[in-house]
């Protein structure tokens, strides 16, 4: 539809005849056009392929590149390719232009937490203005004292940033992890429970709360809607977390449930068995 442009902004210009103003339409025009790709942008951003979308904002930004919206979804597209590393001088070069916001340098951070550089990522946090309380800068401020120890802070933002959103699935299971590398297994548990009640298909929350009730040495699958294959794949967690726990028999057991409960051949699992088997043996 975009050959339909020019003539839609003439019929809509009352002097579009001989004696108009040539440089009025040009600018009506033009100001189409700003709409028409800020509308691509948009899809790009949110259903386009990620790959795709890489391209098109490269393209775009080396046309033109002093567009802010353009280096942002240079950026985002970056980050949505996973490829974080290459998204961090994007976002830095974007917080550095006129019109760049706190939440651009909140995209930096978290692209600098993608990246690991976490020491790096806390300082961009701290050019934040404090007044800035948003969901997305507790959860990074979450994940920052997470990789410092800082066990209390961490709590605290984790639960400050579940207040802000209506949906806490993701950073519940992030605070569910974190309680798990802790060795509070009980608390991560009720963690990964409340994400699944918020999400039930993140599976992440699922394997997450199967590595959790293996470390109490509940070895009992936790009620919630999984396929087949998504079941295996769980069965195989909890046998490896018996194997850890030293329930070396169980953890057998659930090995062989997981092969023969997937669908297909569970290569993974089938491989565990077989060199547990033979260290039993010898």
């Amino acid at each position: 539809m975009r050959h339909c442009l020019p003539f839609m902004v003439c019929a809509a210009l009352a002097g579009c005849g001989a004696g108009s103003d040539r440089a009025e339409v040009e600018r009506a025009i033009q100001d189409v056009n700003v709409i028409d790709e800020s509308n691509l942008s948009d899809i790009m951003l949110t259903v386009g392929d990620p790959d795709e979308a890489v391209a098109y904002f490269r393209r775009s930004t080396e046309a033109e590149p002093g567009r802010i919206d353009l280096q942002r979804g240079l950026a985002e597209s970056l980050v949505r390719a996973k490829q974080p590393e290459r998204a961090v001088p994007v976002w830095t070069l974007v917080t550095q232009m006129p019109g760049a916001t706190n939440e651009d340098r909140l995209s930096l951070a978290d692209a600098l937490i993608r990246t690991g550089s976490w020491d790096a990522a806390e300082a961009q946090l701290a050019l934040v203005p404090p007044t800035i309380e948003s969901f997305r800068r507790y959860r990074l401020e979450a994940m920052v004292a997470d990789s410092n120890g800082d066990w209390a802070r961490a709590d605290s933002f984790y639960q400050t940033a579940v207040d802000l959103t209506t949906k806490p699935a993701g950073v519940m299971n992030n605070w569910g992890y974190s309680k798990l590398s802790r060795g509070d297994y009980a608390a991560a548990e009720r963690l990964f429970s409340d994400a699944l009640k918020h999400d039930r298909t993140l599976f992440t929350a699922m394997n997450n709360l199967t590595l959790a009730r293996g470390a109490q040495r509940k070895y009992e699958l936790p009620v919630v809607p999984m396929t087949q294959t998504q079941k295996a794949q769980l069965l195989h967690t909890l046998g490896l977390a018996a194997i850890k726990q030293g329930d070396v028999a169980t953890g057998q057991g659930l090995l062989r449930e997981a092969i023969d409960t997937h669908p297909q051949h569970f290569d993974v699992a089938a491989r565990a068995l077989a060199a547990l088997e033979v260290n039993v043996v010898n």
